[in-house]
């Protein structure tokens, strides 16, 4: 096997095994956008989820960028990842030019962070849509159908992981579920821009760094999030082990 085979492999294994005790939807939900990234011909990912009434999120992203490019289509009611999550259908455009008919103000602000493509992959199984996959590219033109193929692959494993597991729970540990997992995605935010004060770190960096400390000492990211924020875990603590890889930064 390839390198990517074995990746591949490994990570529909991850996404698929959503039934182990203390079951983090947000470590999984960040698997998915990073190894999106890593496995297509896309520079950054992001991830939106339905709350039980219907509104979108921003649950996880494989860069600052794309968690800023997902907010600017939330804020703004515009952009291919809301069509996706509409429709339940895949979005996509051709060129800029395209792009900029259908979402205006959206691919402004995709230009202006340096990226030159947008689509969407739904998650989704059979009539239900739970969320939608943003993929960005630096280049323009779409993903190939190979990518396309594999990408939507990685989102409907993934959603048929996060159904069966939400099946297992009564339906008000569901929603508490979710809830919980929106206010962990607040804390989560707050205690990147604490810790990159602190510690002088990039947004990205930070995040990488609390999630490298949270795997490493077998803890949940919402805990450690708790913690920096609180000032019980010290930044040195978490800053222990390989400094986070750097990544590319989009051309202007």
């Amino acid at each position: 096997m390839t390198s990517r085979e074995q990746l591949l492999a490994s990570t529909f294994v991850s996404l698929a095994d959503t039934l182990v005790a203390g079951f983090d939807v947000i470590d999984f939900l960040h698997t998915l956008a990073t190894r999106s990234v890593e496995l297509l011909d896309a520079d950054a990912a992001g991830i939106m989820l339905a709350d039980p009434r219907g509104g979108l999120h921003v649950m996880a992203s494989s860069a600052e960028e794309a968690r800023l490019l997902e907010l600017y289509e939330l804020q703004n009611n515009e952009g291919p990842c809301l069509d996706c999550y509409r429709t339940g259908r895949p979005v996509a455009r051709d060129d800029l030019p395209a792009m900029r008919t259908s979402w205006p103000a959206f691919t402004d602000q995709l230009q202006a962070l340096g990226f030159h493509s947008a689509q969407a992959l739904p998650m989704r199984l059979r009539a239900e849509t739970i969320g939608a996959l943003n993929l960005f590219r630096l280049k323009p033109g779409q993903l190939t159908e190979t990518d396309l193929s594999i990408g939507q692959a990685m989102a409907d494993v993934a959603t048929v992981g996060l159904i069966q597991e939400r099946a297992i729970a009564a339906s008000e540990q569901l929603a508490t579920q979710l809830q919980t997992a929106l206010s962990s995605r607040v804390q989560l935010e707050q205690a990147k821009g604490v810790l990159a004060q602190r510690a002088g770190l990039r947004m990205d960096e930070a995040f990488q760094v609390m999630r490298a400390y949270a795997r490493s000492h077998n803890r949940r990211l919402s805990d450690v999030a708790a913690h920096i924020i609180d000032g019980t875990l010290d930044d040195d603590q978490v800053r222990k082990g390989p400094n986070p890889k750097p990544r590319a930064q989009p051309h202007t």
